[in-house]
């Protein structure tokens, strides 16, 4: 059976972005735990229109951990790589 993707907002709340690294930090671990394949992950772009503290932390961060993510602008059903944030490092993006 495959298991669902887990959705994480992190907007909700309004943090700051060491709070939102915390709370991606210990869902990202849970759904590790959990066997979760992937992770759909809202951090909001921001009012400025370039990208807001929430974004450019949590891709930072993802990137700091190696885990394989698709930026939302890049999403497309037509897209056949990654949809989702995979929670496994050094896994495969294309």
């Amino acid at each position: 059976m495959d298991r669902p993707v887990r959705e994480l907002n992190l907007e909700l709340g309004r943090p700051d972005a060491a709070e939102a690294l915390r709370r991606l930090a210990a869902e990202v671990e849970a759904a590790r735990k959990m066997g979760t394949p992937a992770m759909k992950l809202i951090h909001g772009y921001g009012s400025s229109g370039k990208g807001g503290r929430l974004r450019t932390a949590c891709r930072t961060w993802l990137r700091q951990q190696e885990l394989c993510f698709l930026p939302g602008e890049e999403f497309s059903i037509f897209n056949q790589a990654v949809s989702y944030t995979h929670l496994r490092a050094h896994e495969t993006c294309a």
